[in-house]
Formats: structure tokens, sequence, C-alpha cells
């Protein structure tokens, strides 16, 4: 199974040294993660990452970036919201992102605000947004859609972010969006060949090759560790993306069932 479909990695970041050094190795998209409204109530005692990251840190970090795209991940639609967008906007990101929208007007109202000025990525986390798919795709003007494991998760009342993938909840959404001939964004991915994950990696890589996604953002733990050469990962793990895209379905679905049984296993979010 292959895909000529360029894969587009992201990373979210305030640290301008590692955006400068991500950049280099050939990361695509670069940005801050402006989430915060509802998020600590949604995930709470779950150990999910709730950003600190400002608006302003786009200055600094849009001088470190030759290649990449600069991204932000933008608060759900709320009264301030054309305002956020217009100041992310301004200090020049050129993909933003929408989490926790519910319906095709949400979307609309999104794409709109953006105004073609921007690539635009809708994340879906809630099982409503899921349910609307099929209209959500039609909007004009929205580029990507992205499932979001953690809040989806929760949203559906699973007992961990990976069940999702496990039960083959998010195989129809990938066909929705694939049809809709609009890039399929999924979750995010640690270093490939790191089996110290409650998933390995690899079996997580295998699900973008297996549901036909071609783009995941970098997880917190792919440079968590202070030796890590952005350079060296991130060219394995795309070396990695693309082994998978050239495996058999019955690779793909081996690899699926390895991961429901790990994942039914797990005792952590």
């Amino acid at each position: 199974m292959s895909s000529g479909e360029p894969f587009v990695l992201t990373l979210w970041t305030a640290d301008p040294g590692l955006a400068r050094a991500a950049d280099v190795a050939g990361v695509d998209r670069i940005g801050v993660d402006l989430e915060r409204l509802g998020k600590l109530e949604r995930q709470a005692a779950r150990g999910t990452w709730i950003s600190t990251h400002r608006e302003e840190d786009l200055d600094a970090l849009a001088p470190a970036l030759s290649r990449a795209r600069l991204f932000a991940r933008v608060n759900p639609l709320n009264p301030d919201s054309e305002r956020e967008i217009e100041a992310v906007l301004g200090r020049g990101a050129q993909v933003l992102m929408l989490p926790m929208f519910m319906s095709a007007g949400d979307a609309d109202r999104f794409v709109r605000l953006v105004d073609s000025r921007a690539t635009v990525v809708l994340l879906v986390e809630h099982a409503t947004a899921l349910e609307h798919l099929h209209e959500i795709v039609r909007v004009r003007g929205v580029d990507e859609v992205h499932i979001g494991l953690n809040d989806l998760a929760i949203s559906l009342g699973l007992r961990n972010r990976w069940m999702a993938l496990a039960d083959g909840l998010l195989d129809g959404a990938a066909a929705i969006v694939r049809q809709a001939a609009i890039r399929f964004g999924l979750g995010g991915i640690g270093r490939a060949g790191d089996t110290s994950l409650p998933i390995p990696a690899d079996l997580i890589y295998a699900e973008y090759a297996r549901t036909g996604a071609t783009a995941a953002v970098l997880s917190r733990s792919f440079f968590a560790a202070g030796d890590v050469d952005p350079m060296v990962e991130v060219a394995r793990a795309r070396a990695t993306l693309d082994a998978w895209r050239c495996r058999t379905p019955e690779d793909l679905a081996a690899a699926h069932a390895e991961l429901g049984r790990c994942a039914r296993r797990a005792t952590v979010w």
C-alpha cells in the first residue's frame, strides 16, 4: 500500500532554538499551541499537556524558520476568536488549526474569519463533529481535517486515547475525508522504534498507512531526550512512515491487531 502525497509533520514549540533545528531537519509546520479554553476541565486527571504558549511567541519563532510554515492552534470558537485570529495572522502564522468545533457551521465561521489568508486545519475532537463529518468536509475553504485522539476518546467515553484507533472507529472518518480530496491528519507520533511508550511507536506509524493519513503532530516525547538529533530522528520517522506505506494490507492488519491488544492492556491514558 503506498501514497504519493507528501507527509506533513507539525511541531508545537515556543523555543526558537528547537524550532530552528526542526526546520533544518525538515519539519513542515512549526508554531504555537494557544488552546486553553475548557481544556483543563475536559482533560482533568489525565496527565495531558496544557500549553503555556502565547501569541507573542510567534515573533521569536518566525525568524528561526527558513522552510517550515509558521503554525498556530487557536482556541475553540469564542467571543474573542476574531481578535485572536487577526493577531496570529498579523504575526505571520500561515497555518491555523481550530480545535473542539462541533459542526459545519462552526467550520464555515472559522473559514470566513481566516478569509483565505492561511491554510485551514480542522481538529476533530468531539463525537458530534465526527458524526457530522460528511457535512463538514463539504465546507469550502477547509484544507485539512485532523483527528485529535485525547479529547475525542474522552467524548466517546473510551478507556484510553488509543482505543479510538484500536476499535477502528476512525476508519470511516478517514474514508470521508480522503474522498473529499482533503488532507487527512491523525494524532501524533513519537520517535520511530521507541518501545518505551505505552504503545510501541511503530504500531502508531502503521496506522497512518492503514488509514491513509498524511499528517501528524510530533509528540512531546519526540524531542524529550536531551541527546536527540533532530536531523536523524525526523529522517528516521519519515523513512518509517514510507516503509509502512509499502507494506501489504495483511501486514497493516496484523499491526492494527497488535495495537488493539496493547491498547486494551494499557493502564495509562
